[in-house]
């Protein structure tokens, strides 16, 4: 009994660093709208460090796959959709916390959350009516052209917000573990 509460607190402490490098980051985020490097590059290294401490050789192996995994899917976001380059490493980060299995999935959830997160604030800043109304006007053009019709500079400005990754993943984490942290305070 003694060893899996030993284990466990271990997991912990690599919770508990995650946790609050993701918390800094989601601070700066919201804040400043930058992710820095001296959040992330500190964090992958120490959080890569934990997992081997934690569970030897396998353990560092699930993390930099972790990391590689999500560091790869959100570098293909960053040529693709311009995600910003913090986002990257922030999410490479939680992947080599979280493991390759546990990061994707924390890495999917933090895209649900920031999409939910982004509608929520365009709904709270232009209307929902206002939002409905001109996606109708704009289907009607592509019906009435018969192909696509696109947005002016002024219709593109409202969605050109950013997603506020930081905070998503941060929730994305504690969905992710919280059976672990349950574990642990029971």
């Amino acid at each position: 009994m003694r060893v899996d509460r030993s284990c466990a607190a271990v997991l912990m402490i690599t919770l508990i660093l995650l946790f609050l490098f993701l918390a800094v980051a989601t601070f700066t985020d919201v804040r400043q709208h930058i992710i820095y490097n001296w959040t992330t590059y500190p964090g992958i290294v120490v959080l890569l460090i934990v997992n081997y401490l934690e569970n030897g050789a396998e353990a560092l192996e699930s993390g930099l796959l972790g990391f590689l995994a999500c560091g790869f899917i959100m570098l293909l976001c960053f040529m693709l959709f311009g995600v910003g380059g913090g986002d990257v490493k922030m999410l490479a980060m939680m992947g080599a916390g979280l493991g390759l299995y546990r990061g994707i999935e924390a890495l999917l959830w933090t895209f649900v959350l920031g999409a939910i997160l982004a509608l929520s604030i365009l709904v709270w800043q232009i209307g929902a009516w206002r939002i409905v109304s001109k996606t109708v006007e704009h289907v009607g053009l592509i019906v009435k052209t018969g192909g696509w019709v696109s947005l002016t500079r002024d219709e593109r400005k409202p969605l050109k917000r950013g997603l506020f990754l930081a905070p998503s993943g941060l929730l994305a984490t504690v969905i992710v573990t919280w059976s672990d942290w349950q574990g642990f305070l029971s």
